[in-house]
């Protein structure tokens, strides 16, 4: 037994997307605009907005990479590096594929250029789970994110009080799948956590804290 729908209900205004969003109509939309969506396999996603502790946690995790960015740079073993939030991440063209990660470490764009953020430049993807967002990080964007060839994404979880755990992934070039290099706890014994990729970085909690 199917039960009607109210005659006031905004389900009856829902209507199909009429055409799959190009490069080139997407590259004209405003910030405003873009900063709000997503765009998989040329159909709009709509993001909801981020919350305060999600939006602090993005930028404890930003700034924790960017100092050891920074000194990866000073050390001279690699060439200019960046770090961002919520930024326009092109993964594919056709149809067109465009995420905006909480958090992203890459090599720095050619701005004379204007050149725009490609799969190609990144190095590590940050994504921090919210309640509505579980399936679209640990699944979707894990499996996006490989095909990409982008070579490191972490998944970042919170509590009240920051942040909790960081899955680290890896890219297996054969496979172009990611392989699960371990998840690093808040609560482990023992000192920070340290690792040598994509760059030297020591996880140092108190700076993920609230």
């Amino acid at each position: 037994m199917t039960t009607a729908l109210p005659e006031d209900s905004w389900l009856h205004g829902l209507r199909p997307q009429p055409a799959r969003v190009t490069a080139g109509e997407y590259e004209a939309l405003s910030e405003d605009i873009a900063r709000s969506i997503e765009i998989v396999d040329g159909y709009i996603i709509f993001c909801e907005a981020p919350t305060p502790d999600h939006q602090t946690a993005g930028r404890r995790l930003a700034n924790l990479l960017e100092r050891h960015a920074r000194s990866a740079v000073t050390a001279g073993r690699y060439g200019c590096l960046t770090v961002n939030n919520d930024v326009d991440l092109r993964l594919r063209d056709i149809p067109l594929l465009n995420r905006r990660p909480d958090v992203i470490l890459y090599r720095c764009l050619d701005r004379a250029r204007g050149e725009r953020l490609r799969a190609e430049h990144a190095l590590l993807v940050v994504e921090i789970v919210s309640p509505g967002s579980e399936t679209q990080d640990t699944t979707d964007k894990l499996g996006e994110y490989a095909r990409a060839g982008i070579p490191h994404y972490w998944i970042t979880r919170l509590d009240s009080e920051g942040v909790t755990s960081i899955e680290r992934y890896a890219l297996d070039h054969a496979s172009m799948i990611y392989k699960h290099l371990g998840t690093f706890m808040k609560d482990e014994a023992g000192g920070p956590p340290e690792i040598a990729n994509p760059i030297p970085i020591t996880i140092a909690w108190d700076d993920l804290t609230f």
